[in-house]
């Protein structure tokens, strides 16, 4: 399948600041447009358009950004995106310009295919050391994500390798083919708690050396008689 063509068009920006507050609220989003040794630009975008965007470009997709006013055309990566802390609103998106005939590095996404037989038999978890890979490779040519099978984990301990990914031609993961992207552990086992003592109860042993101790007072107690009588 395609690529879909991503594109948006921003417009100059003036507003700074304090004001950028008012901006939000108006239905825009800032943004900066930065390198290649051009001119970096103070912009702004309509919120519902980058909010779009920003899922579908991630971090590794090139986009075609447009400056109203301008017959330039720039191809980006979405390098930072802000969000607000709760509502995860978006507040500011950094575009930073390519070029394509330059091979680049980015963090592309790694998804797990299938099910793993030990996971789904004998209970074990699969994990997942990291979500994303560096890539390198065109900006036009990167891939949007990468795959990879987990059913040969049949064992637990069993892992999934670099090695077994495959990658478009012309993109490069920046790692060792023996490293590890999936593993299967098994089940952890919860140690049974210790049962403890209600007030009063004694452990097994104590009672006959208690019994023992009070007949020694007892005996001490006798043979104190007779010298008190004395």
């Amino acid at each position: 399948m395609a690529r879909e063509n991503l594109e948006i068009t921003l417009a100059p920006r003036s507003v700074l600041g304090k004001k950028l507050g008012q901006l939000r609220r108006d239905g825009f989003v800032p943004a900066h447009m930065y390198g290649q040794n051009a001119e970096a630009l103070t912009l702004q975008g309509e919120r519902l358009e980058i909010g779009r965007l920003v899922p579908k470009a991630g971090a590794n997709i090139a986009v075609t950004v447009a400056v109203e006013g301008t017959k330039d055309k720039d191809v980006c990566l979405i390098r930072e995106v802000q969000r607000h802390p709760v509502s995860e609103e978006i507040l500011h998106v950094d575009f930073m310009r390519v070029d394509v005939s330059q091979k680049i590095t980015a963090e592309v996404p790694l998804t797990l295919l299938g099910e793993s037989p030990a996971a789904r038999e004998q209970g074990g978890t699969v994990i997942q050391p990291t979500p994303t890979l560096p890539v390198e490779a065109l900006p036009l040519e990167m891939p949007e994500q990468l795959s990879v099978s987990i059913e040969g984990l049949l064992e637990f301990g069993d892992v999934v390798l670099m090695s077994a990914i495959e990658v478009p031609e012309g993109a490069q993961i920046l790692l060792e083919d023996d490293d590890v992207v999936a593993r299967v552990l098994a089940p952890r086992i919860e140690a049974e708690p210790e049962t403890e003592l209600e007030e009063g109860e004694l452990a097994e042993g104590e009672e006959g050396e208690l019994a023992e101790g009070e007949e020694g007072d007892g005996d001490a107690d006798e043979g104190a008689g007779p010298e008190g009588a004395e």
